[in-house]
């Protein structure tokens, strides 16, 4: 439990680039004194760097390990423009999401330069069960969703808004067929979403990118269209990145 904990507050760091203590507990479990008291931990042996005013990043020795940059500036360097053009030729904003801690964020938005009408997501948690950023990765990380912990504890924000989790493992299974997930009309009334994520398994089960408009722009037909289109950009990017499904797989067999 105690390494656990070292390795969520190294997530959620090395995600965000630098981190207070109070942004570790609000995405964490994490009371302020255990996170501050394992924050000084890792400090210690170089895991982590004060940076001032009381933020965190990764330290020089964690970094000469990993070799790498997984921090949302350093994925925006390369995912934002990709996130750009799609809203531009589709018309409709686009998101970029991921998991961190234990709860899943919208981390940045793009949108058309067209002149068109569209929807602004906003930016923030958002539901495990209600908006297809979330659940494009829920329904690839089970862990992630305790079924046993869940039943009658899943909020209602619309009248469309899936609250049975029998119901919602039966719409991950085919989200984990088609490779994206929907939200229509179930945490705002008016709103749809469609979302994939980067890749079903390593890394990038980890992220999601999605698109989100009205209900009259987001048909049945147009969301058909839409989610494979979504699923090939978020392949194309996994490529790019060097997440193919070799070295996920890998990553798997090794965690």
């Amino acid at each position: 439990m105690h390494l656990e904990r070292l390795v969520l507050i190294l997530d959620i760091v090395g995600q965000k680039g630098e981190a207070t203590v109070a942004e570790i507990c609000a995405h964490s479990d994490l009371p302020k004194p255990t996170a501050y008291r394992l924050v000084q931990d890792l400090v210690g042996v170089g895991l982590l760097e004060p940076l001032g005013r009381g933020q965190f990043t990764i330290g020089t020795r964690l970094k000469r390990v990993t070799h790498g940059n997984h921090s949302d500036r350093a994925l925006l360097d390369l995912i934002a423009p990709v996130l750009k053009q799609a809203a531009t030729q589709v018309g409709a904003a686009f998101f970029l999401s991921r998991l961190r801690g234990k709860s899943v964020e919208i981390i940045h938005v793009e949108t058309p330069d067209t002149g068109v009408s569209y929807l602004h997501p906003g930016l923030g948690k958002r539901p495990l069960h209600a908006c297809s950023c979330s659940k494009a990765v829920a329904a690839f990380s089970p862990d992630l969703f305790p079924t046993g912990e869940m039943e009658g504890r899943l909020r209602a924000y619309t009248e469309f808004t899936l609250t049975s989790v029998d119901d919602l493992q039966a719409e991950f299974e085919t989200i984990r067929r088609r490779g994206f997930a929907e939200c229509v009309e179930e945490i705002e009334r008016g709103m749809c979403s469609v979302a994939a994520p980067l890749a079903p398994d390593g890394p990038g089960a980890t992220l999601s990118i999605g698109a989100t408009g009205s209900v009259r722009v987001f048909t049945p037909k147009f969301r058909e269209t839409l989610g494979p289109r979504i699923t090939r950009i978020a392949r194309d990017v996994t490529a790019s990145l060097g997440w193919d499904i070799e070295q996920a797989n890998t990553i798997k067999a090794l965690s």
